[in-house]
C-alpha cells in the first residue's frame, strides 16, 4: 500500500473576485485548488472520502458555511473543513468548531497563515484515509479467502482479475451459487485505482417493481410529501465506484430497463430531477445461470446482455478445483475460531475425510458453514455420518438409493426392476428386505 500524499483543497467562496485571487495564491504554495461559487455547487463534487480539505466562507446566500460543514461533517465526520469569517462571526465559527469544523480564520488574514493550517489539515486527512486502507486491506483479507489456492482454475482467474483491475470495461461473472462471484467483483474492485471509491452490491432478485426506480435511480428533495432532502439512489453512491449487480437475470423488467438505460448513458435522472446526473462507475454483474440461456428463456433482455458482456469471467465450482479444499478450509476454519474466541480445534481423521471425499455441492458455502459446525464441536452435523461409514456402510446405501430408484422408474413393476438390474426376483426380494423397501410404495395410486 502507498501511503497518501495529499494536495487538494475545495475553496468555497461566493465572492469572485476573493475567490479568484485566494485560489491563485494557494496554487502558488503547491495546492491543486477547485473553487466554487457556493455549497450546493460544491457537494456535486466533494463528499465522503474527498482527498483533500475543504475551505469555505462562513457568510454566503443559501446554504451558509455552517451548514455546509453540518453537511459535509454528516458525510465524512473525518474531513477538515476551514471557516473564513468576519470578526463579527467568530462567535458562530467557534461553534462551528464545536460540532466539528477544523478550523477558521478571521478576516483580513495572512495568506501564509491559510498554507500553514492547510498543510496540518491535509497531514491529518492524509494519516485518516491512509488508516482507512489498511482497515480496507485488513478486510480483504477475509474477502480473498474463496480466491485462495493454487488449482490452474483458480490461478487463472485471479490472473484474469488482476488484468482487468484498472480496465475500464463492463464485467459479467457466471458462476453456481456460493462460488464467490461477489468475492470477484470485489476483488476486480480492489485491485484497481477504484478501490477507495465505493462498492455498491445490488441484489437485483430482491428487487420489485414497486420503489424500484426510487431504490436505484434516487429521489430529489421535493419529489413527494414527506421528503425534504435528495436521497441518492444506489446506483448514484457507486459514483467513481464500482456497481455489483448479484443476479441480474433475475432483476424485474422495470429494473433492467432502468439498468440499461444508466449503461448506455453513464448518468442518472433521480425522480423529481429535471436535469439527469453524469456518472463515473464500473459495472460488475453476476448471474449463477449461463445468461445465454436466461436470454433464450426470456429472464434477461438481450440488449441488456449484450451491453453487459464485455467481459465475461466464470468462476470454477468447489469441485473443479478440489486441490484447494483443504487450503480453504484451514482459512475459513480459522477465521471461524478468531470469531467465536476459540482455539483452532485439531481436524480428525473423519473431517479430512469429508474434506477429500465430499463433492461440496454447495460450494464455498457449504464448506465455510462445515468449518464453523467444526470450530464449535458439531461434527456430528449434516454429512457426518457419511464420513464415518465404511465401505460396507457406503455400498449398501449407494444399493438402496439405486433400487429405490429403479422402483420409482418402473412404478413398483418387480418384472422390470429385476430386468433392468440384472437381478434374480429371489435376490431382488432379499435386497428389499434387507433395506427396509417395500414395492408398494412406488406404484401408482
Amino acid at each position: 500500500m502507498s501511503f497518501a500524499s495529499l494536495n487538494a483543497v475545495a475553496l468555497v467562496e461566493d465572492d469572485d473576485a476573493f475567490r479568484a485571487a485566494l485560489a491563485e495564491r494557494l496554487e502558488l504554495a503547491g495546492f491543486e485548488v477547485s473553487a466554487h461559487p457556493s455549497a450546493e455547487v460544491a457537494l456535486k463534487s466533494v463528499g465522503a472520502g474527498f482527498e483533500g480539505v475543504v475551505v469555505t466562507d462562513l457568510r454566503m446566500p443559501g446554504m451558509d458555511g455552517r451548514q455546509f460543514a453540518d453537511r459535509l461533517n454528516a458525510l465524512d465526520p473525518d474531513l477538515p473543513v476551514v471557516l473564513i469569517t468576519g470578526h463579527g462571526d467568530i462567535a458562530d465559527a467557534v461553534e462551528a468548531m464545536k460540532r466539528g469544523a477544523y478550523d477558521f480564520l478571521a478576516k483580513p488574514f495572512a495568506p501564509e497563515r491559510l498554507i500553514e493550517t492547510l498543510r496540518r489539515a491535509l497531514e491529518k486527512r492524509a494519516l485518516i484515509l491512509d488508516n482507512r486502507r489498511l482497515a480496507t486491506l485488513a478486510a480483504e483479507t477475509e474477502e480473498s479467502i474463496p480466491l485462495s489456492g493454487d488449482s490452474p482454475a483458480i490461478v487463472a482467474l485471479r490472473g484474469a482479475i488482476r488484468q482487468l483491475a484498472d480496465a475500464e470495461v463492463d464485467v459479467l461473472i457466471e458462476g453456481e451459487t456460493g462460488s464467490g462471484k461477489e468475492a470477484v467483483a470485489r476483488a476486480i474492485h480492489n485491485a484497481g485505482r477504484r478501490r477507495p471509491r465505493p462498492f455498491v452490491a445490488v441484489t437485483c432478485a430482491a428487487l420489485t417493481d414497486a420503489g424500484v426506480e426510487a431504490q436505484l435511480m434516487g429521489q430529489d428533495a421535493g419529489y413527494a410529501a414527506g421528503i425534504t432532502r435528495r436521497r441518492e439512489g444506489q446506483i448514484e453512491q457507486s459514483h467513481q465506484g464500482s456497481l455489483f449487480l448479484d443476479e441480474i437475470d433475475l432483476a424485474p423488467r422495470l429494473a433492467q430497463l432502468t439498468l440499461l438505460r444508466v449503461l448506455e448513458e453513464r448518468e442518472v435522472l433521480p425522480l423529481g430531477a429535471t436535469e439527469p446526473r453524469a456518472l463515473d462507475l464500473r459495472v460488475l454483474a453476476a448471474t449463477q445461470n449461463d445468461p445465454g440461456e436466461a436470454v433464450a428463456r426470456g429472464d434477461l433482455r438481450e440488449d441488456l446482455y449484450y451491453r453487459l458482456n464485455v467481459v465475461q469471467l466464470r468462476v470454477p465450482p468447489l469441485r473443479e478445483r478440489a486441490d484447494d479444499v483443504q487450503t480453504l478450509f484451514a482459512r475459513f476454519l480459522s477465521r471461524a475460531a478468531a470469531r467465536m474466541g476459540r482455539p483452532l480445534p485439531p481436524i480428525d481423521h473423519a473431517v479430512r475425510r469429508r474434506l477429500i471425499e465430499h463433492d461440496w455441492p454447495g460450494n464455498l458455502r457449504e464448506l465455510s458453514n462445515f468449518a464453523n459446525q467444526v470450530a464449535v464441536g458439531l461434527t456430528n452435523g449434516p454429512g457426518a455420518d457419511e464420513v464415518d461409514e465404511g465401505l460396507a456402510q457406503r455400498v449398501a446405501r449407494y444399493e438402496a438409493e439405486v433400487i429405490r430408484e429403479a422402483l420409482s422408474t418402473h412404478q413398483g413393476d418387480i418384472r422390470k426392476v429385476t430386468e433392468a438390474l440384472h437381478l434374480p426376483r429371489k435376490t431382488l426380494y432379499d435386497k428389499m428386505a434387507r433395506h427396509g423397501i417395500q414395492p408398494a410404495d412406488h406404484r401408482p395410486r
